[in-house]
């Protein structure tokens, strides 16, 4: 029985957490992918465009809270997001419009793109602020949990019990229909194939006819709806205040390295890497151990590696190992 406790305390600490934010992850990195790999820049503005999406369908969801609308035991949120992904289309489509198409044509160096989308990012940053304010905010709302501690206890008769919110279960559904729909868009669509061979080779792809023009807003509009649905899934789960966004751009950017920049797969894989690393390490296993272990070898400590204050400095300590040894990544993508 304590071998079971034990398991069941690290599946609620650990892998369940772990697999939830390795989804949000997963799906950041793949709106941070798709822009490498298809408009040939890094953008710093992703996070932000994150938090921009999660803030729209905030709003939208205070509104349809506020007039009596709901989804039940599901988050009313859900009913929010397709108008926030349309408002964060917008809001991408107007900026390359008004920034990135003039470098575009200028033929500018990658660079020059990462410069220009940190000044994007700024203004983001300070329009959410402006907008929806500093503090966190909660817009959670339905059914807390799927299965709760106390109802996992009763039902097996062990001493741990397993939760699994309703927002963690959410989030991986959510991911998976996401990354199954875009895997199908890019593969078996006219408009996907195009994005594969504009990103493959430019050139050869201006030649057999393709719209660059159209390519380019497809890719911005596709980023919306991933960086909408990453942002407020991760908000959901845990709480939304801006400047956290712009704190996940690290591990973001560290997940679609890890993986393969450029490289889809290589963004989910990397996404779920960087979250179990995350999680275990600044994990306690004091309690996990002490199931495990006789009585008078029970550890007093807490047996962390690392505070939970740095967690994000094992997505950093990740990320320069991978691009001092193995630069384009697990599944070799485009090098950095």
């Amino acid at each position: 029985m304590d071998f079971l406790n034990a398991l069941v305390a690290f599946l609620n600490f650990v892998v369940v957490p772990a697999t939830a934010y390795g989804s949000q992850l997963a799906l950041g990195a793949l709106g941070v992918t798709l822009i490498y790999g298809i408009l040939r820049f890094s953008n710093f503005a992703h996070g932000d465009t994150m938090a921009f999406g999660a803030m729209v369908t905030i709003l939208f969801t205070w509104a349809f809270q506020s007039m009596g609308i709901s989804l039940g035991p599901l988050p009313t949120a859900l009913l929010a997001l397709p108008f926030g992904i349309a408002v964060t289309g917008l809001l991408l489509v107007g900026t390359d419009r008004l920034v990135y198409r003039f470098y575009r044509q200028q033929k500018a160096v990658p660079v020059i793109f990462v410069i220009a989308s940190l000044g994007v990012m700024f203004i983001m940053n300070a329009l959410v602020r402006f907008i929806i304010g500093p503090d966190d905010q909660r817009f959670s709302d339905g059914a807390r949990f799927i299965i709760s501690a106390r109802d996992f206890r009763e039902m097996t008769g062990l001493r741990e019990g397993l939760a699994i919110k309703t927002t963690q279960g959410l989030t991986v559904v959510t991911a998976v229909i996401v990354v199954a729909l875009l895997f199908w868009f890019l593969n078996r669509t006219r408009t996907g194939k195009s994005m594969r061979a504009f990103s493959d080779n430019e050139d050869l792809a201006l030649l057999s006819g393709i719209n660059p023009e159209r390519v380019v807003m497809v890719t911005w509009l596709i980023v919306a709806a991933l960086a909408t649905v990453a942002g407020v899934l991760y908000g959901l789960d845990k709480s939304f205040k801006p400047f956290t966004y712009f704190q996940l751009l690290l591990p973001i950017f560290a997940a679609a390295i890890v993986g393969g920049l450029g490289n889809p797969l290589g963004a989910i894989a990397g996404g779920f890497v960087i979250a179990f690393s995350e999680v275990t390490i600044t994990y306690a296993f004091k309690k996990v151990l002490g199931y495990l272990l006789p009585e008078a070898l029970a550890p007093d400590g807490l047996v962390q590696l690392l505070s939970t204050d740095y967690k994000f400095a094992v997505s950093f300590a990740i990320l320069i190992i991978v691009l001092l040894f193995r630069p384009t990544g697990l599944f070799k993508g485009k090098s950095v």
